[in-house]
C-alpha cells in the first residue's frame, strides 16, 4: 500500500475521533463548549437532549472505525468522512450558539477541512 495524503487524513481523523470519544471524553480541554469539563456536559451546555450524546458518539466512533478500516479494505470511506463533516458543521454551530470564542471551534474546523480533503482528494 502506498501512503497517500488521503490515507494520512483518514488516520488523523480516525484516531482523533477515537481519542476524543473513547480516551478523553471525561477530560477537561480548552475546546469544550461553554464551561463544560466533560464531553457529556458539553452536550448539556448546548441544550441538546441526552440521546444526542449517544447518537453523535455512535456516529463518530463508527465513522472513525470505517476511516481506519478503509486503509486495508474497501469500505465507504467518503461516506464516513461526509458524516463527520456534517457533524463538524453542527459542532461549529453549537459553539456559535453558546457564544464560545472562535478558538474553541478550531478542532471542529480542522476536522471539517480534513474530512473535506478525504471526500475531494483522489
Amino acid at each position: 500500500m502506498t501512503l497517500t495524503l488521503t490515507h494520512v487524513l483518514q488516520i488523523v481523523v480516525g484516531l482523533g475521533l477515537l481519542n476524543v470519544w473513547l480516551v478523553r471524553r471525561q477530560s477537561a480541554t480548552a475546546y469544550r463548549g461553554g464551561r463544560s469539563r466533560t464531553l457529556q456536559q458539553e452536550f448539556e451546555t448546548y441544550g441538546l437532549p441526552s440521546a444526542a450524546f449517544y447518537v453523535v458518539g455512535a456516529l463518530k466512533i463508527t465513522a472513525a472505525i470505517v476511516l481506519l478500516a478503509g486503509l486495508w479494505m474497501a469500505v465507504p470511506v467518503r461516506g464516513a468522512a461526509l458524516v463527520v463533516l456534517g457533524l463538524m458543521l453542527g459542532a461549529i454551530a453549537m459553539h456559535v450558539k453558546v457564544g464560545d470564542p472562535l478558538m474553541k471551534s478550531v478542532p471542529a474546523v480542522l476536522m471539517l477541512a480534513m474530512c473535506g480533503g478525504i471526500v475531494l482528494l483522489p
